[in-house]
């Protein structure tokens, strides 16, 4: 704790002299985020804290939808990459389900904009890719 400000004292050049006499002490050096900026955001969030934990977490939120196309993207991937045709029906099936089931319930977050895969037209093009990687 510091000293009270002696009487007499502008206050402000004693705050600069308890300041000065900190940093002789060292007592700033190796403080978390020593040498960074300062962040950019002079907008007031109220769940500034939730984004900064989850972005120290690595954690991230995208609404259902987006998230689902990204699923979707993933599942494509995975269904021209797969061992098996029955893999590739699997995956697909599974993938179909869930955006059947997103357009049938109102999505909360921007819309879909995705149709379900034609099962045999994925399996036609894992078959054309197969057969040019044999």
């Amino acid at each position: 704790m510091t000293e009270r400000k002696p009487p007499g004292v502008a206050f402000e050049s004693w705050v600069d002299k308890q300041i000065r006499d900190a940093q002789g002490r060292g007592e700033f050096d190796r403080l978390p985020g020593a040498g960074k900026p300062l962040p950019d955001d002079t907008t007031y969030d109220e769940l500034w804290w939730v984004k900064r934990k989850m972005s120290r977490e690595g954690l991230s939120y995208l609404p259902p939808t987006l998230a689902l196309r990204r699923q979707a993207e993933d599942a494509l991937a995975a269904a021209l990459a797969a061992p098996s045709e029955r893999v590739v029906r699997a995956v697909i099936a599974d993938i179909n389900t869930k955006i059947l089931d997103m357009m049938v319930k109102p999505p909360p977050g921007p819309p879909l904009g995705l149709k379900r895969y034609d099962v045999e037209e994925v399996v036609q093009a894992w078959r054309t890719r197969r057969a040019a990687a044999e």
